[in-house]
């Protein structure tokens, strides 16, 4: 089994849909359902992440308003006929062989099939397509026909469909779904372009498409809301011909537009062959996967990890990093739940900050950027602070419908889930799992955590006659319990995990003003937060955590008749029964408890409220609610696989392995074809490295505690923590960081050697190859773990000294020569082999060369003269990003006093390779230009050249930028 591709043999339409989701190609701004390009019986579905709409319908006599994710336009439709036979129709067809092939390293969706047509005529087809991470505006489809037993024309025909609508769900179907209208169609210079506006949203969008083929077009098709081109290729038997549909989807939301359709129309013009849009796609997809790596000894588990790891990525990539957007539940993949955000990032946010907190950063930006509603909403229902809705979408209003269809009954039924108020908890729960991954605090997640936690507090009132603080009116995670038994209203009293959790916020709120005393907080504030972190209820019964007021009073559900019912609620609603009135969760709820707090913070917690904690607790609560829990959700699995991987290894595997096979084999029945479940695919991966791996993050650095079951056999992955990158490998009897085993790491703990770890890498293999030795033996002489070293010999890293110097002994050689051929000499004074030759760069093997970051030096005309200065430098948005001092040359000398007038700069980065006898060198020429304080949130942080204080950021718009790699130096 190839751990990176996800094969399918046949056409199956009764599978269709589900491989259509689980083949979606994305790049963090839009993706697009594997459907095939010609099939009768299939669900398109283009999705632009942040791109919503919202429609009126009546329902059960009610006018009700939904915001969707918007289906757009479907860009794939491409079918061909040979003479005399229909068009090409799967469902229909003859086929003689039909291939599907996802492969995931490289982000390219395959599927070839053989063809026979009325006449006996065989034609093999070959295609290959992508949605490109490296020009987020563009997509591809290439199309290769091959006449086996004849030679004759072949038509064929490339369509812009847009007269979709959002109908992939069948339980919405009786609400609106056409979104798109004022569809106008059109042909430029060989191009077709389709264009649309969203009904209420007014986002215009535009698709523009050309078609290469040996062959050019022969018709123009235009109808309604569709445009296309037809073409006749002269096939000859036995010899390929190629035809490649390219596409540019581009919105007015879209940064550096001037309207939608010239910049699609444009972009599509400027796009090339598909081999050249392939190469710069892989490559980006490669820079991902060394960061987002998860290895493990069975190819077979790792295949699926990959696959959750490649939707993550395609839904939230660093270009999601420079969007407006929140985390859709179920990814950019379907339409289920509307494409709203729900809490499913609590599941997505820790795995990300630790590979990618530039997204993650931008993620909770998202939450922020609609804290003025958040503040809005609390006014207006009595409260303080922010409250957040439990379904967001466009602008953070409260988007959780407020009836839904039961399917098994066929009835609309109230819907007061938009009490989970617990969102807010999670939004915060990320904001401090941000800072404790990268040590940044920024001002404004500080005063997004501070206004959740002013709203919570305000959500608690003291019971006079318990003197201890109570919430009412919330809903909790588990989803069943909306009301008690026969209430006429929505709503339950102190919830075990709004109200813990609670505790736990405004204990970090505490924190978090020490942090930054710049965020006011009254000392009567404060004191009342302090009380009610001492005085919150929590109920008990039967020796554990009740999960609101009142449970103990439920009934116990019958569980021997509902036996595999995943979705209790809808089966009793059909029998004339309420889930309000027994002891069953659709999912964890008193356990998440568990799942976000270590035992001692939860017990601590407990003995702070004054509520002693008797022996046996948590492993009574998590048996007790287990043995009441239909697992409804496929979050549910992930909890309940963390809160068992100490005590039961056996069933949390098996809920492990559940979570992780849930959407590949659709455990839900249909769901996975509506979208995949996001929050348990990043689920997983957070179990592999938090809970498996026992990978606690704390204020004083991060700890390694591996509990890793057998079968995983040895588990490796690359982190970022706190600026240092790491190696973590461990098995089920050590865990190793970068190769070493120990528990502890801190980022202050001063012995990371920062090398070019590119050359370090190269002198590694170098020394290894000159002995004659494999990367297990060196690991084996060096007492480090064999994937770090081979992580070391690929890619960048962070070694310790320590590691550094068993790698020399380990080597014979010694640490001067892996860390640079010599300290007493400086780089690129070595001795020069014979005949040195040059090579030119292009622009984007410089920018990939430069990309990484590190030190360059800026040349200007000073006020006294040629100045040249070194800088820290990363690259941010195509442009040079870096830090100086205010006052200082590049303060006073590089400001004209004129609007519009920009004094041009030159940076240069060189690199220097004395293993290799090779270098390379980049300039870059350009404006530059200071960084309003507007924009500084937006920047990645960049640590200066030298200390003090410097908080002048200056970008460098590159111009022209040249390079040249030197050989044989």
């Amino acid at each position: 089994m190839n751990p990176w591709v996800l094969s399918y043999e046949g056409f199956d339409p009764a599978s269709e849909r589900l491989r259509e989701a689980l083949c979606t190609l994305g790049n963090g701004r839009f993706a697009t359902r594997g459907a095939t390009p010609d099939g009768e019986l299939r669900t398109p579905g283009t999705y632009v992440a942040g791109c919503y709409d919202r429609l009126d319908s009546t329902v059960a006599g009610q006018r009700v308003t939904n915001e969707d994710l918007v289906n757009l336009p479907d860009w794939l439709p491409l079918t061909f006929a040979t003479q005399g036979s229909d068009w090409f129709r799967p469902e229909r067809a003859d086929l003689l062989d039909y291939r599907q092939k996802l492969d995931m390293r490289h982000g390219i969706l395959y599927r070839a099939l053989r063809w026979r047509d009325g006449s006996g005529r065989v034609t093999a087809i070959r295609q290959r397509r992508l949605v490109s991470m490296a020009d987020p505006r563009l997509a591809a489809l290439e199309t290769i026909f091959t006449a086996e037993n004849w030679s004759g024309p072949l038509r064929v025909r490339a369509t812009l469909d847009g007269r979709v609508t959002n109908s992939g769900v069948a339980r919405y179907r009786e609400l609106r779904g056409d979104h798109l209208t004022g569809h106008d169609t059109g042909d430029q210079n060989g191009l077709t372009w389709l264009t649309a506006v969203t009904r209420s949203s007014q986002i215009t969008v535009a698709l523009a498409s050309r078609t290469d083929a040996a062959f050019p077009a022969r018709e123009m098709i235009r109808e309604g809301g569709r445009i296309g081109t037809d073409h006749v290729l002269d096939l000859a038997q036995g010899e390929p011909a190629t035809l490649t549909k390219t596409v540019a989807l581009v919105t007015s939301r879209d940064c550096a537009i001037r309207d939608a359709r010239s910049t699609a129309i444009r972009a599509v013009r400027m796009a090339r062959p598909f081999d050249a849009l392939a190469a710069p796609h892989a490559a980006a997809w490669e820079r991902l996967w060394q960061r987002a790596r998860v290895e493990m000894d069975a190819p077979d588990l790792a295949q699926i990890v990959h696959l959750h790891v490649f939707h993550l990525l395609q839904t939230l990539s660093p270009h999601t990093a420079d969007l407006d957007v929140g985390v859709p539940a179920r990814g950019l993949h379907g339409e289920a739940y509307r494409g709203h955000v729900f809490w499913d990032e609590l599941f997505v946010l820790p795995w990300l900050n630790l590979r990618f907190p530039e997204t993650s950063l931008a993620l909770l930006r998202y939450r922020y950027r609609r804290l003025p509603e958040a503040h809005a909403a609390a006014r207006d229902a009595g409260y303080d602070g922010a409250m957040f809705p439990w379904q967001s979408g466009s602008d953070g209003r409260e988007e959780t419908p407020t009836s839904h269809l039961n399917p098994a009954s066929g009835r609309w039924l109230p819907d007061g889930s938009h009490l989970q108020r617990h969102v807010g908890l999670a939004i915060a729960y990320n904001v401090w799992q941000y800072y404790l991954a990268t040590g940044s605090m920024p001002l404004w997640c500080a005063e997004l955590l501070i206004e959740i936690a002013r709203f919570f507090a305000s959500l608690a009132v003291l019971d006079p006659a318990s003197g201890r603080y109570e919430i009412r009116g919330v809903m909790g995670p588990d989803e069943y319990h909306e009301r008690y038994p026969g209430a006429s209203s929505p709503g339950l009293a102190n919830n075990a995990y709004t109200n813990v959790m609670t505790v736990w916020l405004l204990l970090r709120a505490r924190d978090t003003l020490d942090l930054l005393p710049e965020l006011a907080a009254s000392a009567r504030e404060r004191a009342r937060w302090d009380d009610i972190t001492r005085r919150m209820r929590v109920d008990f019964h039967d020796g554990v955590i009740s999960q609101f007021t009142g449970y103990a009073d439920l009934l116990e559900l019958d569980w021997a008749r509902y036996r595999g019912v995943r979705r209790l609620d809808r089966a009793l609603e059909a029998d004339g029964d309420d889930v309000n009135r027994y002891r069953a969760a659709k999912q964890a709820d008193t356990l998440m408890l568990c799942y976000l707090l270590t035992s001692d913070e939860l017990v601590g917690i407990l003995n702070r409220l004054g509520y002693p904690v008797e022996p046996g607790l948590i492993p009574r609560m998590v048996g007790y609610y287990l043995d009441r829990t239909s697992h409804g959700s496929t979050l549910s699995a992930v909890v309940h696989a963390w809160v068992l991987s100490r005590s039961d290894r056996a069933r949390s595997w098996q809920y492990f392995a559940e979570a992780l096979f849930s959407d590949i084999k659709d455990v839900q029945h249909g769901t996975t074809a509506e979208g995949i479940h996001l929050g348990a695919m990043a689920g997983t991966l957070d179990l592999l490295e938090r809970c498996y791996l026992g990978l606690e993050i704390h204020r004083d650095g991060l700890h390694l505690n591996p509990l890793l079951p057998d079968r995983l056999g040895v588990l490796s992955m690359p982190i970022r923590f706190r600026g240092s990158e790491l190696f973590i490998d461990a098995d089920h009897r050590q865990a190793r960081i970068n190769g070493v085993a120990g528990p502890t790491f801190t980022s202050e703990q001063g012995d990371t050697i920062m090398a070019a770890t590119g050359d370090l890498g190269r002198r590694i293999a170098h020394h290894r190859e000159r002995l004659g030795l494999t990367v297990e033996q060196v690991a084996e002489r060096a007492d480090i773990s064999p994937g770090y070293l081979q992580y070391l010999e690929e890619q960048p890293g962070t070694p310790t000294a320590e590691a550094i110097y068993r790698l020399a002994g380990a080597l014979e050689t010694i640490t001067e020569d892996l860390l640079g051929g010599g300290v007493d000499r400086p780089p690129g004074r070595g001795r020069a082999k014979a005949a040195p030759t040059l090579e030119s760069l292009d622009r984007d093997e410089c920018l990939k060369l430069i990309e990484p970051g590190g030190i360059g030096r800026v040349a200007f005309n000073g006020s006294h003269g040629p100045t040249v200065l070194p800088v820290n430098y990363k690259l941010h948005h195509g442009s040079i990003v870096f830090r100086t001092a205010s006052g200082g040359p590049m303060d006073q000398d590089l400001r004209t006093g004129l609007e519009g007038v920009e004094i041009k700069v030159g940076f240069e980065v060189d690199r220097i390779d004395e293993a290799q006898r090779e270098g390379w060198s980049v300039l870059i020429q350009g404006p530059a230009h200071h960084i309003s304080p507007d924009e500084l949130p937006e920047i990645a942080d960049v640590t200066p050249w030298a200390g003090g204080e410097r908080h002048l950021y200056v970008r460098i718009v590159p111009h022209q930028i040249t390079g040249r790699r030197i050989h044989h130096l």
